[in-house]
């Protein structure tokens, strides 16, 4: 095969990856939009991807508020602007790191279990039988999870959001000797509530792209027991990577016009 048939082929595929994941996701908005949607899947998935998701995002989200503050406290204190380290924790859980922190973390856990789970039913002909019986796989089995995601992926980053700063609070009192008072005080002037609602647009993004990532490699599975092991590895490494990209995107998006006006 030569070169310029192997970029062919793999921009075919790219193509076509790009394609069936649109329909995929065009598919389930006509559902939702249709109300046409399963609640008590809904809760129970909404349950299995979110709350038992909570702990490890928590801890993630714990830890690195307390390294932000580290890293910018002590030397914030020596050179007298010890007062602007809350915000800047803030500014960087509500912005960046707690939406795309919890959703890469929700897409290691969630996104893996949705592709095991429906490659699975695809290998023991399961989605076969649904389409047998006139049931859409979309409806049954896309829906519930990716409105539960839609859900619990802004709530998630909510917690996230608190919890580090939380962490990073307590670390800059252990380590800087900063107030509680002062470190608030510097997140309330700093950082205002339009930060923390664009910080959410993100992580309802984030959730639909871990969804239909995972449901769509679980669906295409091919290649009995094998095959659900390489859909769950690329579903968990394709939402990452979407994670990456959307994030710089949605930044440029959102605080570009601040980045423009400074």
């Amino acid at each position: 095969m030569n070169p310029l048939e192997s970029v062919g082929r793999e921009s075919t595929d790219l193509l076509e990856y790009v394609g069936g994941v649109a329909i995929l996701g065009s598919e389930s908005a006509s559902f939702i939009a249709r109300l046409r949607i399963r609640v008590a899947e809904t809760f129970n998935q909404a349950y299995l991807l979110g709350v038992q998701s909570w702990s490890i995002v928590l801890l993630t989200s714990l830890f690195t508020g307390m390294v932000i503050s580290l890293e910018s406290a002590v030397q914030a204190v020596q050179y007298g602007v010890g007062n602007l380290v809350g915000g800047a924790v803030a500014f960087g859980s509500f912005r960046e790191l707690g939406p795309m922190l919890s959703a890469v973390v929700v897409a290691g856990r969630a996104g893996a279990a949705i592709a095991a789970e429906l490659g699975s039913m695809v290998v023991t002909e399961q989605i076969e039988a649904l389409d047998a019986l006139g049931l859409s796989p979309v409806r049954m089995l896309v829906v519930p999870r990716l409105v539960a995601m839609l859900i619990m992926m802004p709530v998630l980053t909510i917690f996230a959001d608190i919890v580090s700063i939380l962490g990073g609070a307590w670390l800059a009192n252990s380590v800087a000797h900063i107030s509680y008072d002062t470190f608030l005080l510097s997140v309330r002037q700093q950082v205002h509530i339009g930060d923390m609602l664009k910080g959410l647009v993100k992580s309802f993004v984030f959730g639909a792209i871990i969804v239909l990532i995972g449901c769509y490699q679980g669906l295409r599975t091919r290649g009995g027991a094998a095959g659900v092991g390489v859909a769950t590895t690329g579903a968990v490494v394709i939402a990452i990577i979407l994670i990456f990209i959307t994030n710089f995107l949605l930044s440029y998006i959102l605080f570009g016009q601040q980045f423009g006006g400074g």
